[in-house]
């Protein structure tokens, strides 16, 4: 057992509370960021006087040596020790000797595994907001090739109004940028270094905390030091924003599910993100779609853990904060995939354009248009979504849309139809006399795709 704390202690550790308390199996995740922190200490240690520029010079070769040694395999990190931090300093003191003895002073676990974890997760942030803009960019990409494409809106899963392919992946674009808005928000607010806060109470080594922050391209240092130690707000909100980019996720997948169903045939799903069946030779299965749904409970799982974890701790460091990672690092890596899978998934599926189109005219989507045309020549509207009302009934009776009456039918149920009522409910009229901000008519639509156009080239700049 390779313990940094022995000294107080007579007996040595159960070894079934050893492996109870030990974080190696999960928190070597962190080994990286780890070394990161290391460094920065080190290099302000020598600055400020504390160790000479050699001991420094020493300790940072030791760490490259080590982080070398684990990445190109011939060092294993092992439950031999209890965690990444145990492991970096007993392999360094075995390498260099007393000058790596002199890696910890000024510096607590407490504060330690806070900047790490600190940096772990801004990291991730980093990575989540890369792959979200990526698939913001698949999204404006079928936006753009079908801007024109007419399928139906829905509201209760009924048939509503016709929209376009475009317009009903614009909504999810504003789902998606806000998720990515989020993201920027919680960087912003946790982007303040806590090493230097020790175990609760600072130290009294004249440590220079703000080169510290400054080397970890952090804005400043955390201004509280038990908050430094105990504060896990920023974890929270990820975890937050997390479950909601999975719920939109799933959202979006509902949706595939639905319209790569036989009854819909909105869309057919490449076969790289398909699969199919042990018994039934047809199928062709939305795995993806249905698996990022199903995971969506995962990453709430993990959001609710955190919450209730943190709800009865008090201040400062306990060691109820070592819950903090296991669930967390699995939504981060969960989160991450999804997106990557449903941009994949999403950029190789062909959209059938065609039946969509019959779709929104067979389900009368041009019912509150015909409506409307009738208000237009002086019908009140109370009346005249009476009149529709018995449109609807006598094309549903003989399985007919409303573009399919003849003039004389429509007269027979209101005599201020004219020939222009065919115009007017077209699918084409329908949508694009919608020219309000944020509607699908095809002018509208450019503005709302130049919009998007302006905030992916604000991203990445």
């Amino acid at each position: 057992m390779a313990q940094l704390w022995g000294g107080r202690f007579t007996k040595s550790t159960d070894q079934m509370v050893y492996d109870f308390n030990a974080s190696i199996s999960f928190d070597q995740k962190l080994f990286e960021q780890d070394l990161r922190g290391s460094r920065a200490h080190v290099k302000m240690l020598a600055a400020i006087g504390v160790i000479s520029e050699a001991e420094r010079d020493q300790i940072l070769a030791g760490l490259d040596g080590i982080e070398a040694d684990v990445k190109g395999g011939s060092l294993e990190i092992t439950s031999e020790y209890e965690d990444i931090h145990s492991f970096v300093e007993a392999n360094l003191i075995d390498r260099i000797g007393d000058a790596g003895k002199k890696l910890h002073t000024g510096r607590s676990r407490n504060d330690q595994v806070a900047l790490d974890m600190r940096l772990y997760t801004r990291d991730q942030v980093d990575a989540t907001s890369d792959v979200l803009l990526h698939l913001l960019e698949t999204i404006l990409g079928i936006m753009e090739e079908h801007i024109d494409t007419i399928m139906p809106g829905f509201t209760h899963l009924q048939k509503a109004q016709p929209i376009t392919l475009a317009h009903h992946m614009g909504a999810y674009f504003e789902m998606l940028k806000r998720d990515v808005l989020r993201l920027k928000d919680i960087r912003t607010r946790m982007n303040y270094c806590p090493l230097g806060s020790g175990a609760l109470a600072g130290t009294t080594y004249p440590l220079d905390r703000y080169m510290t922050a400054d080397l970890l391209e952090f804005d400043g240092p955390t201004l509280n030091s038990m908050d430094g130690v105990s504060d896990r707000d920023y974890l929270i909100e990820f975890l937050s924003a997390l479950s909601t980019i999975q719920m939109h996720l799933s959202r979006f997948s509902e949706e595939v599910i639905i319209w790569n169903s036989n009854e819909y045939r909105f869309v057919e799903i490449d076969d790289a993100y398909s699969t199919g069946s042990s018994i039934m030779p047809q199928k062709k299965n939305p795995d993806i779609a249905e698996l990022v749904r199903g995971k969506t409970g995962r990453v709430y799982g993990a959001l609710m853990s955190l919450l209730t974890t943190m709800k009865g701790i008090p201040l400062a460091y306990n060691k109820d904060m070592q819950e903090d990672k296991e669930l967390a690092f699995d939504a981060m890596e969960t989160v991450h995939d999804c997106i990557v899978l449903f941009d994949g998934m999403l950029a190789t599926m062909t959209f059938n354009s065609g039946i969509m189109a019959n779709s929104a005219k067979n389900g009368f989507t041009n019912a509150t248009d015909a409506a409307d045309y009738l208000v237009n020549r002086g019908v009140p509207f109370r009346d005249a979504h009476g009149i529709i009302g018995q449109v609807v009934l006598y094309c549903i009776d003989r399985g007919i849309a409303i573009d399919d009456m003849s003039l004389s039918e429509l007269k027979e149920i209101s005599p201020v139809f004219e020939e222009d009522i065919y115009d007017a409910i077209s699918m084409e009229t329908c949508v694009n006399k919608r020219l309000t901000v944020g509607a699908p008519g095809h002018d509208a639509m450019v503005e709302e795709i130049n919009s998007c156009k302006e905030f992916l080239e604000s991203c990445r700049s």
